[in-house]
């Protein structure tokens, strides 16, 4: 279970997080709907070390507390992100930046089946292990992205914009493949621009508002607010 309360990240005087708290279960799609701004991003950010925390902030995660670890040892402790823009190492290939994925202690045991599901997963990374991954395809480096996370074996992934920028067609192939992720037991807290798409497949959604929760329910409950369909499902 990944359990996160009064949790608030300020940039200088801007507060871009209040107080927030949620709860994600193994295996579960939590969405985190939201306009521009309103501090998406800087919770994912948060939860994986890349920002500073209040100190009242907590973050545990299978009952262990990870608010003060830094970025490295929270991916040790099973927490990946998949960051806006995917972060890859662009000079190096397919096959490097899955193996740089399993760069932590926790993934050294079963590494080479863990790649195996991997490739299965998603084949065009398989037809192109030798390629560099600058020279790909934005929906096939972001099947790497979400790859290299996952070769961290984490309980628990983090992903900002996983469309954006993609085409419709690859953002469907790509939203069912989270949905495979899920069901095999990994946790997945998900933010995304296509909020229709991911009240779809997510089984928990929470309402965020100049950096603080206004509102959370399962999907299809969101989905069926009337709130929630005018701002944003243009309805």
């Amino acid at each position: 279970m990944l359990e996160v309360s009064a949790l608030s990240v300020a940039y200088g005087k801007h507060q871009a997080l209040r107080d927030v708290s949620i709860v994600a279960a193994p295996g579960e799609i939590v969405a985190i709907l939201g306009s521009n701004g309103a501090g998406k991003s800087s919770l994912l950010k948060a939860l994986a070390g890349l920002v500073p925390k209040s100190r009242e902030t907590s973050v545990t995660l299978g009952g262990k507390d990870i608010s003060r670890l830094r970025p490295h040892e929270i991916v040790e402790a099973g927490l990946a992100l998949v960051p806006e823009g995917r972060g890859l190492f662009g000079d190096l290939s397919v096959a490097e930046n899955l193996q740089l994925g399993a760069f932590a202690k926790r993934a050294r045991q079963g590494e080479a089946d863990r790649l195996a599901r991997v490739l299965d997963m998603f084949p065009r990374l398989k037809e192109r292990r030798a390629q560099m991954a600058r020279t790909m395809s934005g929906g096939e480096q972001q099947m790497l992205a979400i790859g290299r996370a996952l070769m961290s074996s984490p309980d628990f992934v983090l992903l900002d914009e996983p469309s954006l920028g993609l085409a419709p067609v690859v953002t469907q192939s790509l939203f069912s493949i989270l949905g495979d992720i899920a069901a095999a037991g990994t946790g997945i807290i998900l933010v995304e621009q296509n909020t229709r798409a991911s009240l779809r497949i997510a089984q928990h959604a929470y309402l965020l508002e100049n950096g603080r929760i206004v509102g959370q329910g399962t999907a299809a409950e969101l989905s069926a607010d009337p709130a929630v369909q005018r701002a944003y499902l243009g309805l």
